[in-house]
């Protein structure tokens, strides 16, 4: 496997088994039909398709690493944080994603009261049929069901205008602490990522904490080129990498064909003075 930061690596997006909407297989035949060398199926907080996708990479001759990308709630705010190259069979891992899993249901039944009270009924019942995994219930599904409705005309309006603070049918979540989580990808043999640190709302004294607290809990890399970073954000994160020392990662954060703004295998290739984080990986 080439450590070069010329290889189309793809090392985030999601199944049907969380919040996309494509198989593992139809995903890994995208993504070697755009030309990706190395891949990875990071579906939120659930490892329950990568069996498949391994077995569908191996069948195309594409490299693959298992993958996965959990919720953590940190300052008050979540982020997430992608594991690669781990073992999904892993005990500690697969107990520890469940534990971050069990609120889901219970946040989504009260999304959907609030949606009630501003006149938009049957909302629960509608994201769960946009759940392959009922388990896995999320804002995106229900954004789904608001477009299917009529009420926005695309996710992109759903989320500008309900599901977030302050909006009708936001309710907070307590996701798996930033600690377990890296712990949880290390004990699996895998390496922790900061996924598309350039959507998150802290000031700069609040991502340096990030930052360095990630470092000394033994986190590797983050998330320089991605779908929801803009050119000027891969130069920003691309000079964050080689300030703290991190590995750089390289990932589309596919979700489906309609909704992405990058298909998978199609960003730019990393920056070549910084260290792809597939090096690690021999």
């Amino acid at each position: 496997m080439s450590s070069f930061s010329t290889l189309n690596a793809d090392l985030h997006c999601h199944s049907v088994i969380s919040d996309g909407t494509l198989t593992p297989e139809i995903l890994a035949e995208r993504a070697k039909a755009n030309g990706v060398n190395l891949w990875a199926l990071t579906d939120h907080d659930e490892l329950g398709g990568q069996q498949r996708a391994k077995a569908a990479a191996s069948a195309l001759s594409l490299d693959y690493l298992a993958g996965v990308e959990i919720s953590v709630t940190w300052m008050g705010q979540t982020i997430h944080i992608v594991g690669l190259g781990i073992d999904a069979d892993h005990v500690g891992i697969i107990e520890g994603l469940r534990r971050t899993r069990d609120g889901r249901g219970n946040r989504a039944k009260l999304m959907g009261e609030q949606l009630l009270k501003v006149g938009i009924p049957g909302a629960y019942e509608g994201a769960l049929h946009y759940a392959g995994n009922h388990e896995l219930i999320s804002r995106t599904h229900f954004a789904r069901f608001l477009v299917e409705q009529g009420v926005c005309k695309d996710t992109e309006h759903v989320f500008k205008n309900y599901l977030v603070e302050d909006k009708p049918g936001y309710v907070p979540h307590m996701w798996a602490k930033l600690d377990d989580a890296v712990a949880w990808i290390k004990a699996a043999g895998g390496v922790a990522v900061i996924a598309h640190p350039g959507r998150y709302n802290f000031n700069a004294m609040q991502m340096d904490e990030l930052y360095k607290h990630f470092k000394d809990i033994g986190g590797l890399g983050i998330e320089v080129i991605t779908g929801s970073h803009s050119p000027d954000q891969y130069l920003t994160f691309g000079k964050i990498a080689q300030q703290y020392g991190f590995l750089a990662s390289r990932g589309s954060d596919f979700h489906d064909p309609d909704e992405s703004h990058i298909d998978l295998g199609t960003l730019p290739h990393l920056p070549e003075h910084l260290t792809p984080v597939w090096s690690v990986f021999h």
